[in-house]
């Protein structure tokens, strides 16, 4: 049996499916998670949010590092390209 498509559906607060499709039947099941699978998905939310947060706090942070250093050499972004040999 090949699974061609795996879906996580929040059908209410304490209830959520994951519904499987069997391509080369065309056999759709929808199955309740357990406790044990919810909590394993809120857990693999919560590190993917915080790995997307901390990417996002290093973005930035370098961002406004190389705004400082353009502001303390007095140039535009777009000088520090030219100057760089950059397009």
């Amino acid at each position: 049996m090949e699974l061609g498509l795996l879906e996580l559906i929040d059908c209410g607060v304490h209830k959520m499916f994951r519904i499987e499709h069997n391509v080369e039947t065309g056999e759709i099941k929808q199955i309740e998670l357990s406790p044990q699978e919810i909590n394993e998905l809120e857990i693999q939310y919560a590190e993917a949010k915080a790995k997307a947060e901390a990417a996002q706090a290093e973005v930035a942070t370098k961002a406004a590092a190389r705004q400082a250093l353009l502001n303390r050499l007095g140039i535009t972004e777009e000088e520090a390209r030219i100057l760089l040999g950059g397009n």
